[in-house]
């Protein structure tokens, strides 16, 4: 719905793209990473118990995105749009996972889940950071380093290994700015979305599209079912990676000078379709 309203205040109002770009901004360097810091910093970490089933979840997105980039020589897309895009095939919208394992999983299994979101946020955000800038001629160690998504990942994800607990006020205003992320992250999809330009590019998007709702999950199940993971492992590693892709990477595509249209295009297909493919995986993995 936020993403609709967007696209028709952008189209027809006088609210121009400067200011979308002035929004997008602050999500990207303010918001995002208040919201990745909390989970990290808040998350109970049990490594070891649940080590298998993150290397699997790992190895997933890696190979994700591999077939991503096999686009290159399936469709000969546009280089800018192919890089822009891999990300979309491995990220998860952090907000849809939460929103849905607190309806379905009990105590325990949430903070298994948070435990996911936490250990795979950094490498997700690594992948993404690298695909595009090793593309866009930007020092890909740098970017990857100076990237405020990782940053703040990793240092929450520091500070919660230490012990260290935030005073009790700047936890709850950074949780707020953290909270303000979703909306205004699916404001700026919705006013950066354009239909693609080709027929090339839209298969593209349904090829990103296939990748992340049907061959992620179906890997991690197989996966799961190989290892022989504990059910609640096994179902949490499928719940998570059914998920859309994250807002956020339509917000770095565009900050790194990405293609953002083609993103919001691919972010707004996989949360319509995730609507009928997430019982389904639900179901398959119960």
């Amino acid at each position: 719905m936020l993403i609709l309203l967007a696209w028709c205040i952008n189209r027809y109002t006088l609210i121009n793209q400067s200011i979308w770009d002035g929004v997008e901004k602050l999500v990207y360097w303010v918001l995002f990473p208040c919201l990745l810091f909390n989970a990290a910093i808040n998350a109970k970490l049990v490594w070891a118990d649940n080590f298998l089933m993150l290397c699997l979840l790992a190895f997933c997105m890696s190979i994700m995105g591999l077939l991503a980039y096999c686009a290159r020589w399936l469709f000969s897309p546009d280089p800018i749009n192919l890089v822009s895009g891999i990300q979309t095939t491995f990220r998860f919208n952090t907000y849809i996972v939460l929103a849905v394992a607190t309806r379905i999983l009990d105590a325990p299994g949430l903070e298994l889940m948070a435990i996911t979101i936490a250990c795979l946020v950094p490498i997700s955000n690594a992948l993404s950071v690298f695909s595009l800038a090793h593309r866009t001629g930007q020092n890909t160690l740098w970017e990857i380093i100076k990237n405020p998504f990782v940053i703040a990942t990793t240092s929450g994800l520091f500070l919660n290994y230490l012990g260290f607990h935030l005073p009790d006020m700047l936890q709850l205003n950074v949780s707020r700015l953290g909270n303000a992320s979703i909306p205004l992250g699916l404001l700026c999809v919705g006013a950066g979305l354009r239909w693609v330009n080709t027929k090339k590019d839209g298969v593209l998007v349904m090829y990103w599209t296939f990748l992340k709702l049907i061959a992620f999950p179906a890997l991690a199940l197989l996966g799961a079912n190989l290892l022989h993971l504990p059910p609640e492992q096994k179902f949490n590693a499928v719940l998570f990676a059914c998920m859309p892709t994250a807002n956020a990477a339509f917000v770095l595509a565009s900050r790194m000078g990405g293609n953002g249209s083609i993103v919001a295009v691919t972010i707004s297909l996989m949360t319509l379709l995730a609507a009928v493919t997430i019982p389904f995986w639900i179901y398959l993995a119960k």
